[in-house]
């Protein structure tokens, strides 16, 4: 074990110093099917903005390409000093790239100003268990918790625990942030024209080596066609959500490739069995059909998810019985897919009182994962077998989920995708399904139970045991409708070296150019 942690840390080091003896040369493209909505990494919850943040901000701890916790702005991994209490030590001599120290004061505002309810900010954890920070000495905090969390380590991961420098955001709102945003990360933020590209430089002074690529670009191009037509010109570098019946096109280019990683997002319906208000309190009972359980069960039965894999993916997905993941903590193996029963779909739609079929609505993004609008349009067609009317309405993705989901108005139906980069089954049914969340339009009072006492259970084993009561729960309740496990598809240049990751990060500081 201890040569194998000296062979490590040699390799870091010597990657650290071929790093730093290059200065940064070139320029990348990356295009993403949307515009971020925010480029506060506190205020969201969508991979777009993530991935963009990713180059700007850094966290406490982050992930490796195994998506394991490894230590990032932390020396090592932070200590349980009780079932409540978390003591982090951070490495020294960063600084933000507005020239502050990145010390234990910069973890004290992060974290507090994240979890502070006056803010109201979209990444905040829901429900709130943690309490303080306490400062120990410039490099060392404290971390206190109103109860045992046992995704602590694995949550710091998250982009909504990105540091911010404090002098310079000192009680400045989220959207002077957005404008503004400063971190400690391997590129600096230069420019943002709404809708047209994001611009970043090289932060030549970065605490690991400066970065291999001087000039990164995001652009959104939410048109599939559109993207690869960038690809093959040459115009951008990596695409993301290559369409699966496209992927030929760029794997034989001669000057392209594909780069693909089985994804921790699943697609799927979501369901509203209740109404809650833009604050997520709980209003009453869902004043549509998907309120009756039968109706749920009879859209879930009409869905024929293999066909929609073949004729709309081109096989590059993968059935799944729940919203986990063979890649997810509280996987449950035993669990099959449902099986497509057309007959039980309209024997059931016909006992929750509807012998002549209903009339829904099913709102989707277009532009955000992989043939979103395809896809939406197919499983209305396979409603419409069973006797649900449906009518697809697309949108932009900042638009859905700033003036939908986010709002609580996406009902009844509306197409999400989701791959909570924590692998953990916490981060699935808490913020999805859980009362009172961000995405939750579903209350069970026993299912919020579980989803608490699995939040507190410091034993695996007694946690993974929750997690499976919770997936079958889930499943009878037809609480929302699986689809399938998305294979991310990415269409590069060839002279990009950089390979796809299953939590569907990008981190331009990885990558290189070939000359």
């Amino acid at each position: 074990m201890k040569l194998w942690r000296i062979t490590l840390v040699l390799a870091i080091a010597i990657s650290a110093a071929d790093l730093v003896s290059a200065a940064p040369d070139g320029k990348i493209v990356i295009a993403q099917g949307t515009d971020p909505s925010t480029l506060d990494m506190t205020n969201h919850q969508e991979t777009p903005a993530a991935n963009v943040g990713a180059q700007i901000f850094e966290t406490l701890v982050e992930r490796n390409e195994t998506l394991q916790p490894v230590p990032g702005l932390a020396a090592e991994l932070p200590r349980a000093i009780s079932p409540t209490l978390w003591e982090i030590r951070l490495r020294k001599g960063i600084k933000f790239h507005n020239g502050e120290d990145f010390k234990a004061e910069s973890v004290k505002f992060s974290i507090e100003r994240l979890i502070n309810p006056a803010n109201k900010l979209r990444g905040a954890p829901r429900p709130n268990v943690l309490d303080r920070v306490e400062i120990q000495d410039s490099y060392t905090v404290r971390v206190h918790t109103t109860q045992p969390v046992p995704t602590f380590v694995k949550s710091l991961t998250l982009g909504g625990y990105s540091m911010y420098p404090p002098r310079a955001y000192a009680d400045k709102d989220t959207a002077y942030i957005s404008r503004n945003p400063i971190g400690t990360g391997p590129y600096k933020f230069v420019r943002w024209s709404k809708d047209e590209e994001i611009v970043l430089e090289a932060n030549d002074n970065y605490w690991r080596g400066a970065p291999r690529i001087k000039d990164v670009v995001f652009r959104p191009i939410p048109d599939d066609s559109v993207r690869i037509a960038a690809l093959q010109k040459g115009e951008i570098h990596l695409g993301v959500n290559i369409p699966p019946h496209l992927a030929g096109v760029i794997a034989s280019h001669p000057r392209l490739f594909l780069s693909t990683a089985p994804s921790i997002r699943t697609i799927q319906l979501m369901f509203y069995t209740h109404q809650f208000d833009a604050e997520h309190r709980l209003v009453g009972v869902y004043a549509g059909p998907t309120a009756d359980k039968r109706v749920r069960q009879a859209i879930v039965a009409a869905i024929d998810a293999d066909e929609l894999i073949t004729r709309v993916l081109d096989g590059k997905a993968k059935r799944v019985a729940t919203l986990l993941t063979s890649l997810h903590f509280g996987f449950d193996p035993s669990l099959v897919p449902s099986k497509h029963d057309l007959s039980r779909a309209k024997r059931l739609i016909a006992e929750a009182g509807f012998p002549n079929g209903i009339e829904i609505t099913l709102n989707s993004p277009q532009g955000r994962y992989v043939r979103d609008k395809e896809v939406a349009e197919a499983v209305a067609g396979q409603l419409a077998k069973a006797g649900i009317k449906t009518s697809v309405r697309t949108y932009d993705f900042v638009t859905f989920v700033n003036n939908l989901t986010y709002l609580h108005k996406a009902g009844p139906v509306f197409l999400l995708g989701w791959g909570y980069p924590t692998a953990d089954a916490d981060g699935i049914y808490r913020p999805l399904f859980r009362s009172g969340s961000l995405f939750a339009n579903y209350y069970n009072p026993e299912f919020d139970r579980l989803v608490d006492e699995a939040r507190i259970t410091m034993d695996e084993g007694k946690r993974l045991d929750l997690y499976h009561r919770l997936n079958k729960i889930w499943l009878e309740d037809a609480v929302a409708a699986p689809l399938y496990q998305q294979i991310d598809l990415y269409g590069l240049n060839k002279r990009l070296v950089w390979q796809a990751r299953s939590d569907e990060l990008i981190r331009a500081y990885d990558m290189a150019l070939k000359p």
